[in-house]
């Protein structure tokens, strides 16, 4: 896949990619072929590993500083945030049923299934410069997923007296499993986009990825 050749990655064995990259729903129209949850499971404990020794060797921050910095760089708002940025979420296979509902749950945990085959084919260390290389960056710009990015990024539209708006472009799913899509505008340009099962979260999503880009 293209967004492995960005780090040199050449799996040996490709069927662990295909199903790291299989939802359940496309699995069951194919014959039930394996899908990507037994792998999110590893993929989730070397994320935790990788990150952890990442903060106690560059940090001198105590317990439970370095813990609520692991789960904000490991939550799933920062997982769908990596998969958009390195082209995850264009290969996950859905099935005809869940085609028009990726969201971020899923792509947050594809993320974690890809880590888990990268670290069954090749390696703890192949597996830890991945996930380095990708989530450093986050952290060497004190990117934290926990904070308000809603109130962050009107701050940073006031300084310039710019308008900002909020627009739910896409709404799908049954009454207690909705996926809302928003778009967030700075003067009518489009400047980020988000999806959530509530409007709060997608309006959430969409300042962070406005944020990312208008704060470069």
């Amino acid at each position: 896949m293209s967004f492995l050749k960005k780090f040199n990655i050449n799996l040996n064995d490709n069927t662990l990619l295909i199903t790291a990259l299989t939802h359940s729903s496309y699995a069951n129209e194919h014959n039930h072929c394996n899908n990507y949850e037994r792998l999110e499971f590893l993929g989730d404990a070397v994320l935790e590993v990788v990150v952890s020794e990442y903060l106690y060797l560059n940090t001198n921050y105590k317990e439970g500083q370095m813990t609520k910095l692991r789960a904000s760089y490991v939550c799933e708002k920062a997982l769908a945030t990596y998969s958009k940025k390195i082209g995850i979420d264009k290969e996950i296979r859905l099935g005809h049923g869940q085609i028009n509902n990726l969201n971020d749950t899923i792509i947050a945990d594809v993320f974690e299934a890809v880590v888990g085959a990268i670290y069954l084919d090749q390696g703890f260390l192949i597996a830890k410069k991945y996930i380095e290389d990708i989530i450093v960056p986050y952290i060497e710009k004190q990117i934290d997923f926990n904070v308000d990015y809603k109130t962050k990024l009107q701050e940073f539209v006031q300084t310039g007296k710019k308008s900002l708006e909020y627009e739910v472009v896409k709404e799908e799913g049954e009454a207690h499993k909705k996926i809302f899509e928003v778009v967030v505008k700075i003067d009518d340009i489009v400047y980020g986009r988000g999806t959530g099962s509530s409007k709060k979260e997608a309006e959430q999503m969409a300042a962070l990825d406005a944020y990312n880009k208008s704060a470069r």
